[in-house]
């Protein structure tokens, strides 16, 4: 599948040759000829993550998790031993043994063992994913150890040859098992559809050569290397065509195996798994409608950490479920929240996050835009309301006693993208006195240069004002929960803001309440 090979921990060699003086290091040389770049910078990608480094804080491990080492208190097994433990692990795929597998052990099992063990803790996470794909396709469950080897469970891997995600497709091999790459997608970042795309390419692989080492090597260095070298040296089994084979390939198998092993074996060498703070359960929503991650961290509390976390197949922060059904995944404790308040969610900010693709034409002269048929009755009193920064139509439709649908209907809107200055007839159902003034005065202020401020203070009650001071995780439309009938874009007219994420807990803000 790519020109390279991730294997664990190669760069700690010499480490592992001194603390097993009583093992020959002629097969050293094969370990030092694999490239082990890319696996590197996905495994330091890997603990920067926001969920490992939580883990090591509130295990108090972030001082010493790099300088700590037992390998010199480490058992050391008798070859008879490996082998028999080899095969005893109940496993379809042959799991072979010799010196070069051994080394592949030695590495997995005796420096940086704690970083074996956050993977192992992350394993509760993906490993489950990873065998429905599997199992799906009719492929031996041990098979979800490749990722490992792969890319260490960082679905953000890249390596220098482009390969991406935790299978480390290839563009072309993703795009042959229909993962979509664009823009703003890349699934192959996505771990259910990749591990999908994976379980079926492995499958493929194993039709061709009726041999699981085979498949696996092709997996890695794609089938026609592997068929010149059953050419070349006239073999058909693994360890017999392994000199022939590309030098990153010739590590990959035995990585393999030896990553099977120490999965199985781990207590014996004093591997603890780390429990990751990770939201293990999760909900899989299904959109119509595009959203920005800011959008949902702003209405629901969560961290955009969480959400990347969970959804990395999104390039830019954004569901683009336009003309298309895409999926989201949340912790399962805030997918009833995102249902009950997705109208608030789509609404928020919309005009902020998401660009108008309405076009000023130079001096003035725009082009006329016929309004289509409107099936919304026209039953209350018209208004004309000239769009502000800050603003978007769920606080619009919520003023004026309309739904968004509605607004949309009567200006011949196809999104919730507005832009300011635009002009918006909307029929109001909260009488003649009201919409006039609001109107008119929205009207006088963008005439006269006034602030946004003024134009509500103009509206409302003086009277009834009160100063509500921002809490942390606070956010504009929460604090207007908190106050019947006020809107999100009526505080930030209020208080001259806006930026919807310019919130700081201390902050005290002007609130007239109705």
């Amino acid at each position: 599948m790519k020109r390279f090979s991730f294997i664990l921990f190669l760069f700690l060699a010499p480490w592992v040759c001194s603390a097993n003086q009583g093992r020959t290091d002629d097969s050293l040389k094969v370990l030092q000829d694999v490239n082990i770049e890319d696996f590197t910078n996905s495994l330091d990608s890997l603990l920067n993550k926001w969920y490992v480094q939580n883990t090591l804080r509130l295990n108090n491990q972030e001082n010493d998790f790099y300088l700590a080492s037992d390998s010199f208190t480490n058992p050391i097994f008798s070859d008879t031993i490996m082998m028999e433990r080899l095969k005893s692990i109940n496993c379809y795929v042959e799991l072979s043994y010799n010196e070069i597998v051994q080394k592949f052990i030695d590495l997995y099992s005796i420096k940086r063992k704690r970083l074996v063990g956050i993977m192992m803790g992350l394993s509760d996470y993906y490993f489950p994913i990873f065998e429905e794909a599997l199992d799906e396709y009719g492929v031996p469950h041990e098979l979800k150890y490749l990722p490992i080897i792969e890319s260490a469970l960082n679905t953000q891997a890249v390596s220098r040859a482009g390969a991406t995600g935790l299978w480390q497709f290839m563009y072309s091999t993703g795009r042959m098992y229909n993962l979509k790459i664009n823009t703003f997608v890349d699934e192959r970042r996505d771990p259910v559809l990749a591990s999908r795309a994976a379980a079926r390419y492995l499958s493929d692989l194993y039709k061709i050569y009726n041999d699981w080492p085979l498949a696996i090597a092709a997996y890695n260095c794609g089938p026609g290397n592997v068929n010149k070298a059953i050419k070349r040296s006239g073999k058909t089994s693994y360890w017999e065509i392994y000199n022939y084979l590309p030098r990153e390939t010739r590590g990959y198998v035995p990585a393999f195996v030896a990553a099977v092993y120490v999965m199985n074996y781990y207590k014996d060498y004093n591997i603890v798994p780390v429990k990751i703070e990770y939201p293990i359960s999760t909900d899989t929503l299904m959109l119509t409608q595009q959203v920005h991650f800011g959008q949902i961290t702003a209405v629901l509390g969560l961290t955009p950490e969480i959400i990347r976390d969970l959804n990395p197949q999104y390039r830019k922060d954004i569901v683009p479920a336009v003309n298309d059904t895409l999926p989201l995944r949340l912790p399962s404790d805030y997918s009833l929240k995102f249902i009950g308040l997705q109208d608030s969610i789509f609404n928020y900010a919309d005009s902020l996050y998401f660009k108008s693709f309405y076009a000023e034409v130079p001096n003035g002269k725009n082009r006329s835009i016929s309004k289509p048929y409107t099936s919304s009755v026209k039953n209350g009193e018209e208004v004309v309301y000239v769009v502000r920064s800050g603003d978007n139509l769920g606080a619009i439709a919520q003023k004026y006693g309309v739904t968004v649908s509605q607004i949309k209907d009567w200006n011949g809107l196809n999104s919730n993208n507005i832009r300011v200055g635009q002009k918006l007839d909307i029929y109001s159902r909260k009488g003649k006195s009201q919409t006039t003034k609001t109107t008119a005065t929205t009207q006088n202020n963008n005439e006269s240069g006034g602030n946004s401020a003024q134009t509500s203070a103009s509206t409302i009650n003086t009277n009834n004002l009160v100063y509500y001071t921002v809490k942390s995780g606070d956010n504009f439309w929460s604090i207007s929960q908190k106050f019947p009938g006020v809107t999100n874009t009526e505080i930030m007219e209020w208080n001259g803001i806006t930026n919807a994420r310019s919130l700081k807990p201390g902050q005290k803000l002007k609130i007239y309440k109705k």
